[in-house]
This record gives C-alpha cells, sequence and structure tokens, in this order.
C-alpha cells in the first residue's frame, strides 16, 4: 500500500491461476502485478474461435485463466524460437459482445486491455462471473510492460493469423502495473468517477442565458447534444 497525498494506492501482486479468494479484496483504482502463465487474444482469436468455430488444438482452461488483449511485438529469432520485448493492450470494447460466451466457457477470472467496456457487460457477465478487468496505464509503456514477459510457452493460429494476431501462452514474472477498473462485484472506475463529474458538470449550466441561435439546435443543457 502506498500514500500519494491524501490518496491511498493498493497495490497487490497475484499469481495465476486465480483465485476467488484473491479477486474478492480488489476494488476500483486498486494496483495489480500478476506472475503465471497467460494468453493473448484479439480480433483474429475471436474470430476463430466464435464467427469461424474453431476450438483451440490446447485445454485453455488447464492453462491460464489470464487473457490480455494485445498484439505483443513479436520477432521469430529462429523457427519456434520468438522474443517479445514489448506489449502494449488494445481497445476491450470491441470484443464485449464475446465476453459472456468467452468467461464462461474458459473459466476467465481476468481480462486485461485498453479502455472500459459497456456496463452492461460488467454487470451481466463479469460481476455474474467473478471476473475482474485490468487496464493497461497510460500510452508509451509497452517496454514497461514487455519486461515482464519471461518467455513463450506456446502459440497457436500462427500461420492461419500470423504473428501479430495468433494465440501467444506467456509467462510472466510481475507483469504490471495494471488497474483495476471493474471489481468481480462489477463496480467501475470509469462509471463511478464519470457519475462524480457529471453530477457537478450541470452546475456550470445554471443561470446561462437561452441562446441565440436555439432554433439551430444550439443548446445550453449538459444532456443535450450540441450542434
Amino acid at each position: 500500500m502506498k500514500e500519494d497525498g491524501n490518496i491511498t494506492i493498493r497495490e497487490y501482486f497475484l499469481d495465476i491461476p486465480l483465485t476467488d479468494s484473491a479477486l474478492e479484496k480488489l476494488e476500483p483504482g486498486d494496483i495489480v502485478f500478476l506472475t503465471g502463465i497467460i494468453f493473448t487474444g484479439r480480433e483474429g482469436v475471436y474470430s476463430q474461435l466464435f464467427e469461424k468455430g474453431v476450438k483451440p488444438p490446447l485445454d485453455i482452461r488447464r492453462i491460464s485463466n489470464v487473457t490480455f488483449h494485445c498484439s505483443p511485438a513479436v520477432s521469430e529469432i529462429s523457427p519456434g524460437l520468438y522474443n517479445i520485448k514489448s506489449v502494449t493492450g488494445t481497445a476491450s470494447f470491441r470484443f464485449a459482445k464475446y465476453m459472456k460466451d468467452f468467461i464462461g466457457q474458459y473459466g476467465i477470472k481476468a481480462v486485461i486491455g485498453k479502455t472500459g467496456m459497456p456496463p452492461e457487460t460488467y454487470r451481466e457477465v463479469f460481476r455474474k462471473n467473478k471476473t475482474v478487468y485490468l487496464n493497461t496505464i497510460g500510452y508509451g509503456l509497452g517496454a514497461l510492460y514487455g519486461a515482464g514477459i519471461k518467455s513463450v510457452k506456446d502459440v497457436i493460429w500462427k500461420e492461419e493469423l500470423g504473428l501479430a494476431q495468433a494465440m501467444w501462452f506467456l509467462e510472466v514474472e510481475k507483469l504490471g502495473p495494471l488497474m483495476v477498473e471493474c471489481d468481480i462485484k462489477g463496480n467501475s472506475l470509469f462509471e463511478l468517477e464519470n457519475e462524480k463529474i457529471n453530477k457537478k458538470l450541470s452546475i456550470l449550466y445554471e443561470g446561462l442565458r437561452q441562446p441565440a441561435l436555439k432554433r439551430l439546435g444550439e443548446v445550453t443543457s449538459p444532456y443535450e447534444e450540441m450542434v
């Protein structure tokens, strides 16, 4: 636990596979570092699984319960020998439609990605499965996250999808920092902070005169779209 001014930053170092007891203590805004095996997935992987109905040749449930929405910067030094120096998250909202089937079928306990997902996905999928959503922090930290990758344990669909889109199984050590965006109760940090901002936002509009171009769509309400 770290003190940053008046803000307390809680840090957790967790081992994979993640357990319900380990996840129960996490709250939105906490920082997590992971050690164990994770696997990657983005458009190509989800297309294989749910659009084409291709079953993975490996038993994912027995290997890992943590997935990372990303494309590792992979170089193939020689056949079957890989080097990964950098990795950054990709926007997870694009895969929200697959989360119900994906998390349910493969027993996923943590999804790592960038930006948020729809509130209903958190409430109806993550909460029911006691799964957390972890956010990579900021931009330009690819090398920092890459430093947490110790080795490539396996890769599938490399020929079908290419290096960037393949499903990589990676051994990681203290991979992070990762921020808890959604906890197992479905509480979203982005939603909670947006609620605070929206409550104060309406104050800025109090006392404003009616717009001269109201008939053309100009408005002074935070709840209406401005033209």
